[in-house]
C-alpha cells in the first residue's frame, strides 16, 4: 500500500543566539589549534542582552586574546549596532575557563589498550575523550547525499545571510530561522508542502511604516530573492499548493541575544540531519577532535556517505560507541533500511576492513588537529553555522567519497560469491 507523509527540518542563520555561541566556541578552537595542535579544548559560550560568557576547560600552550576573538566574530556575524541590544564593540565579555581534568587527560594521552599493553599500535595510544554514541547518515535524495528537508532549510538560511550581507535586502538583520516540510510517497520526496521563514528585520522599510505593509514587502522580497533562487537546480520545486509562511507572529524586530539567550551546543539537530536520522546527543562546537562526540560523528558520516556513493545502499545509518580512555569503538552498527545491495552484516565487515575508527586514526585521516594553512586559521568555525554535513561550499575531509570505488569493487566480489 502506498504511504504518503510529511517530514520537516529546520535551520537557523548565523545570527541566531545559539549559533552565535557555536561560532564563538569554534573560533576559539581554531585559534588554539592554529598555535598548538595538541590543545585540549571544551569551550562553551553563553550570550544574552549585552553579555557574552566564555566557560569550559582548556589545556594549551597557545596564547590567545579571547576577548578580541569574541568581538571579531560577533562583528563578522553582523552585530555592530548597539541599538539592537547586542553589539561587538559594546557587549561585556566574561572569561571563566579551567584546565582539562587530569583524570580525563590520562585516558586520552594513554589509551586503555596501551596502558594494559594489549597493543603496541601507534593508533591505539590515544583514547577516546569521552564515552558516548554517535550516528552518521547519508541518502540519495540530493547530490550531496543529504535528506532533502534539511538541505533545503540550510540553503534558505545561507541565502538569507547572503542577501543581507550583500545589501540586496538591507532591512534584514542577522537573526533568522527557516523550516521546510517535504511531501514523501513510499519514502521518496515528491513535493514541497510548506516553507517557513522567520527573519529579523528593521521596523520600517524605506518609507513603509504600516506593519502589515512591511510584512507584505518582506514576503514578496524573500520569495523572489531567497526562495526561488535556491530551487534553481532542484527537480522538486514549490507549486501552487505550497504554503509560504513569513514571520507568522506579524513582525520580528527584536532578535538576536536581545530577544533570546543563546548557548553552545543547543542546535545539534540543525548541525546534523534535521531529525531525519538518529542522534547520539553530543554537540560538536568548541570541542577538539579527541572528543569523539565530534570526530567520530564526522567518521560516521564519512562511512555512510561512501557506502551510498558506492551504490551499496540508497540510505545508510552508522552508529559508533566509545568508552572514555579506550581507543577502539565499543560497538559498530549499520542499518541500510532494506535498501542495501548486500546484507548489512557483510557490509559491516567491509567497514571494519576499510575504515579507521579509532580516535587517533580519525584525527589522522581527516587531519583534524593541524588546520590547513590555506584556510588562514579558519576551519571549525566555518561549519559552526549551516550544518557540518553536505556542505558543497566547503572542502571538508569527511565529505569526500574517495573510498566509493574500493567499496564498489568489494561489493562486486561479495555479489559474485568471492570472499570479502
Amino acid at each position: 500500500m502506498s504511504r504518503r507523509y510529511l517530514f520537516t527540518s529546520e535551520s537557523v542563520t548565523e545570527g541566531h543566539p545559539d549559533k552565535i555561541c557555536d561560532q564563538i566556541s569554534d573560533t576559539i578552537l581554531d585559534a588554539l589549534l592554529s598555535q598548538d595542535p595538541k590543545s585540549r579544548v571544551a569551550a562553551e559560550a553563553v550570550v544574552n542582552t549585552g553579555l557574552v560568557l566564555i566557560t569550559g576547560e582548556i589545556s594549551s600552550s597557545a596564547q590567545v586574546n579571547y576577548v578580541d576573538l569574541v568581538r571579531q566574530k560577533i562583528a563578522e556575524i553582523g552585530y555592530t549596532d548597539s541599538n539592537n541590544g547586542f553589539a561587538a564593540s559594546s557587549c561585556a565579555v566574561l572569561i571563566a575557563l579551567d584546565e582539562q581534568s587530569p583524570d580525563i587527560a590520562q585516558g586520552v594521552d594513554a589509551a586503555h589498550e596501551a596502558r594494559e599493553q594489549a597493543s603496541d599500535e601507534e593508533l591505539d595510544r590515544i583514547g577516546a575523550g569521552d564515552q558516548g554514541l554517535m550516528f552518521g547518515f547519508a541518502c540519495n535524495e540530493t547530490p550531496e547525499l543529504m535528506p532533502l528537508p534539511i538541505s533545503l532549510a540550510h540553503r534558505i538560511s545561507r541565502r538569507l545571510a547572503t542577501v543581507r550581507k550583500t545589501g540586496q535586502l538591507p532591512y534584514l538583520r542577522p537573526d533568522g530561522k527557516t523550516q521546510v516540510t517535504v511531501i514523501y510517497e513510499d519514502g521518496k520526496p515528491v513535493g514541497i508542502d510548506t516553507i517557513l521563514v522567520s527573519t529579523q528585520h528593521t521596523a520600517t522599510i524605506d518609507a513603509i511604516i504600516d506593519p502589515a505593509e512591511v510584512q507584505a514587502k518582506i514576503k514578496d522580497d524573500l520569495w523572489e530573492m531567497v526562495v526561488q533562487p535556491i530551487f534553481a537546480d532542484i527537480t522538486i520545486k514549490p507549486d501552487a499548493r505550497t504554503r509560504f509562511l513569513v514571520n507568522p507572529t506579524g513582525k520580528f524586530v527584536v532578535g538576536g541575544p536581545q530577544g533570546d539567550s543563546g548557548l553552545t551546543g543547543r542546535k545539534i539537530i540543525v548541525d546534523t540531519y534535521g531529525g531525519y536520522s538518529r542522534h547520539g546527543g553530543g554537540a560538536f562546537s568548541g570541542k577538539d577532535p579527541t572528543k569523539v562526540d565530534r570526530s567520530a560523528a564526522y567518521a560516521c558520516r564519512y562511512v555512510a556517505k561512501n557506502i551510498v556513493a558506492a551504490g551499496l545502499a540508497e540510505k545508510c545509518e552508522i552508529q559508533l560507541s566509545y568508552a572514555i580512555g579506550v581507543a577502539r569503538p565499543v560497538s559498530i552498527m549499520i542499518d541500510t533500511f532494506g535498501t542495501g545491495r548486500i546484507d548489512d552484516d557483510r557490509l559491516l565487515e567491509l567497514v571494519k576492513q576499510h575504515f579507521e575508527l579509532r580516535p587517533a586514526g580519525i584525527i589522522q585521516t581527516f587531519n583534524l588537529s593541524r588546520l590547513p594553512a590555506e584556510r588562514g586559521g579558519r576551519f571549525y568555525q566555518e561549519v559552526a553555522a549551516y550544518g557540518h554535513f553536505g556542505r558543497t561550499d566547503l572542502e571538508l575531509p569527511w565529505e569526500q567519497t574517495d573510498k566509493a570505488a574500493l567499496l564498489q569493487a568489494a561489493m562486486s566480489q561479495a555479489l559474485s560469491g568471492a570472499a570479502i
